[in-house]
């Protein structure tokens, strides 16, 4: 809980979030801020989602899901800090957890900038930890203006029913920061559609990522015949932490030569 000497610092939603001098313990609800906490001040991650896979051997306490958190455990717990993000977890549960005096600072990323300068705040405002070198190596990477789209694709996300990537989402500003155009880009931010409606977009090639759904070589592409499909990580494209280094030559290389 917090003690003495405490701040007042604002969330990405600009929140007023009441924190500890020194922040030494932490939850995390969310598996790509797991990962850039573990990766950069691994001893202050008391806490994660079963979904934390990264990195590997995470020996923190499993809190149940992103949607289902074990909120009267993590009380017990009495971190100095729960961290949550808007899109991946429940209002109400960020709510019941502040009523049990357990601060909780919320995230809000929408593009690749944002997400860096969301991570710096969180990690060397907030938890007071050094800027690592992988924030630095991530901006370096995506750094560059974005590029004209050569392409145009559909991202599905989901199946029964199907869900694909809308607007104003990180996943699609990663997409375009590769030279590929979301032709859901001005629909909201997951609108629900079918392969027909998808088809219809005429998109250059469909992108099937491994998660939220598990997309497969045997499950997806069968659903888009005459229209070129690449499986990729899902990780790279919606994580934002230390998998930014590297995500997004895996992607432009699963992504080259142009699938048309």
């Amino acid at each position: 809980m917090v003690r003495s000497g405490a701040r007042v610092l604002r969330d990405d939603l600009g929140r007023a979030v009441r924190l500890p001098r020194r922040v030494r313990r932490v939850v995390s609800l969310v598996p790509s801020l797991t990962e850039a906490i573990a990766e950069t001040g691994p001893e202050l991650l008391v806490g994660c989602t079963k979904w934390c896979a990264h990195p590997p051997g995470l020996a923190a306490e499993r809190l149940r899901g992103t949607k289902n958190p074990h909120l009267r455990r993590i009380a017990e717990i009495a971190p100095d800090l729960v961290v949550a993000n808007k899109e991946e977890n429940r209002e109400r549960h960020v709510a019941e957890l502040e009523r049990a005096g357990v601060p909780v600072w919320v995230t809000d990323v929408g593009t690749v900038p944002g997400a860096l300068r969301s991570l710096r705040r969180l990690l060397v405002e907030v938890c007071g930890l050094p800027e690592p070198g992988w924030l630095a190596g991530a901006a370096a990477a995506w750094g560059g203006p974005v590029p004209a789209p050569r392409l145009r694709v559909a991202v599905p996300i989901w199946r029964d029913p199907w869900m694909v990537v809308g607007g104003g989402t990180f996943a699609g500003d990663v997409l375009a920061r590769l030279g590929a155009a979301n032709v859901f880009g001005g629909e909201a931010r997951y609108p629900a559609t079918d392969p027909a409606g998808i088809a219809a977009r005429s998109p250059d090639a469909v992108l099937l990522p491994d998660e939220p759904y598990r997309f497969t070589a045997d499950d997806g592409p069968e659903a888009f015949p005459g229209i070129p499909v690449v499986l990729l990580s899902g990780r790279d494209l919606t994580w934002y932490g230390p998998s930014l280094v590297a995500a997004g030559s895996r992607l432009a290389e699963a992504l080259a030569p142009p699938p048309r």
